[in-house]
């Protein structure tokens, strides 16, 4: 195997967690809209936007995990990287939540500027603000876990919630890093 087919390798099992816990995360804010909204007549994402939004989510975080700043507080108790990542992706997924809910307005008007007029007027803020709670507790708890299994090790991590794992198993594991 070559060295750029084994980076790519590392780098996409490196955004293959946070890409499906918030490919499952996105799944149940879409279950939660589409309840919140029932016979209000709005339009929800598809199943490909939640896709989307999950793969962009999960770069978001491989990208946000290289930056110089992103593990600030190494010497403190885990809260502190845990409550200051939550922030950082928090914003990202605000971000791309608002940028959703833009093209939804763009797709009927076509101007970006008049679909931004009509999103900030006809919002259901409080939904908004719903989705956005939901988002951060969400993220909060991927932020936990991916501390914990950052300090003790993601195999230590599986181990300790899942069970400890047969030899077969755990041989297979380690030849697929």
């Amino acid at each position: 195997m070559g060295s750029a087919t084994a980076k790519i390798k590392e780098e996409f099992l490196k955004m293959l967690p946070p890409t499906i816990f918030f490919f499952v995360a996105l799944n149940l804010v879409l279950l939660i809209r589409a309840l919140m909204t029932r016979g209000t007549g709005l339009s929800l994402p598809t199943f490909a936007t939640v896709v989307i939004s999950a793969l962009i989510l999960g770069k978001a975080v491989l990208l946000a995990n290289m930056l110089p700043f992103i593990n600030r507080f190494p010497e403190k108790p885990l809260m502190w990287n845990a409550a200051w990542k939550t922030v950082i992706y928090t914003i990202v997924a605000t971000f791309i939540h608002y940028l959703e809910r833009l093209h939804e307005y763009w797709k009927e008007t076509h101007d970006i500027g008049t679909a931004n007029h009509q999103l900030l007027t006809e919002t259901n803020w409080a939904h908004f603000l719903a989705i956005q709670i939901l988002l951060l507790v969400l993220i909060f708890n991927y932020c936990v876990f991916a501390e914990l299994a950052r300090v003790i090790g993601p195999q230590k991590l599986k181990a300790m919630f899942l069970g400890p794992m047969s030899a077969a198993a755990s041989a297979a594991s380690e030849a697929a890093r």
